[in-house]
């Protein structure tokens, strides 16, 4: 039986680990196991995180194996190689992949009938993948997609306009990399139009300050990897949200990886979309207006990712 009360990590390292203590943190879960190739390491993290456990709420934090996997609600995986200085996510394209032909069937063996969540990078390559290799329902086999990279887009509007970026609403969609798209046509503050908002705040170069936004959200992580390495806070934050909203079926719209079925023209390709999203996964695609730009955005970036697929044998 399901049991949405346990989720199991697979990948210890700078993501996973910070997941896992954002999901200690939350309290969503009475039980999170941890699985890493490097055994130890996954104890040591288990280790480390139980320690804050009285501090938070009581539940078991584990290093455990594919085993525990049988009756998890929910199993996220973010194991695969990093992404280094200079290196884009599909630069990781065939390592990862790789590593998802024995990771995927490892989990499936067990007979895990929940909702696998994707975070390793290129995420819409790999919740592709993910989808073809487990067999389970497209809407149980979900991409962290562009969470993370709304939320940045979000906080940069937040900060140029001096308002709270919870009120921002806005959207990043296509790849979760370099061909992502700022849905700006659509994007409002508290349903106010953006545009309407900027000059009510004084700021009238719209497309010069949109395109800068823009630009800075899609290299940001290039930009703190370029600091210190590596990112995992921001996109721990993302993994426990996309959590919180399955395992409380909040029917929220977060724009996750799903399959394409002729949305726009495209189709069969994973890109990044609003989705309603609660204790089935993915429950339908948002309709979503864009401008004639960003539709051909949007085909430009479904043509990189289906021209990245046909190099995979899956």
């Amino acid at each position: 039986m399901t049991n949405f009360r346990k989720a199991v990590m697979v990948g210890c390292g700078f993501v996973g680990s910070a997941s896992v203590f954002s999901l200690m943190q939350s309290g969503l879960f009475s039980e999170i196991v941890m699985i890493d190739a490097d055994k130890e390491k996954a104890k040591g993290e288990a280790m480390d995180i139980s320690h804050g456990i009285p501090f938070a709420k009581h539940m078991k934090i584990y290093a455990g194996d594919y085993t525990d996997v049988k009756d998890a609600g929910i199993v996220i995986i973010t194991a695969g190689a990093n992404q280094k200085p200079n290196e884009t996510r599909l630069d990781l394209v065939h390592k990862n992949v790789a590593i998802f032909k024995q990771i995927i069937p490892a989990i499936m063996e067990q007979g895990f009938d929940g909702i696998l969540l994707v975070v390793a990078n290129p995420v819409d390559i790999l919740t592709y993948v993910a989808q073809k290799i487990s067999g389970l329902p497209e809407n149980r086999v979900i991409g962290s997609g562009t969470v993370l990279d709304t939320a940045r887009l979000k906080h940069r509007l937040g900060e140029h306009l001096e308002v709270d970026s919870r009120s921002v609403h806005a959207f990043i969609i296509g790849e979760h990399g370099d061909s992502e798209i700022a849905a700006f046509g659509s994007a409002n503050v508290s349903g106010i139009p953006l545009n309407d908002f900027c000059e009510m705040r004084g700021h009238y170069q719209h497309e010069k300050s949109t395109n800068e936004i823009a630009e800075a959200v899609k290299n940001s992580a290039y930009d703190i990897i370029q600091r210190k390495h590596a990112t995992y806070f921001g996109v721990a934050m993302a993994v426990k949200r996309i959590c919180e909203v399955i395992v409380r079926d909040e029917k929220s719209i977060l724009p996750v990886s799903t399959m394409m079925h002729g949305e726009y023209g495209i189709d069969q390709v994973v890109l990044s979309m609003p989705c309603i999203v609660g204790k089935e996964g993915i429950e339908t695609k948002v309709p979503f207006q864009l401008s004639e730009n960003e539709k051909e955005q949007l085909a430009s970036s479904a043509k990189i990712l289906k021209d990245i697929l046909k190099t995979i044998e899956i």
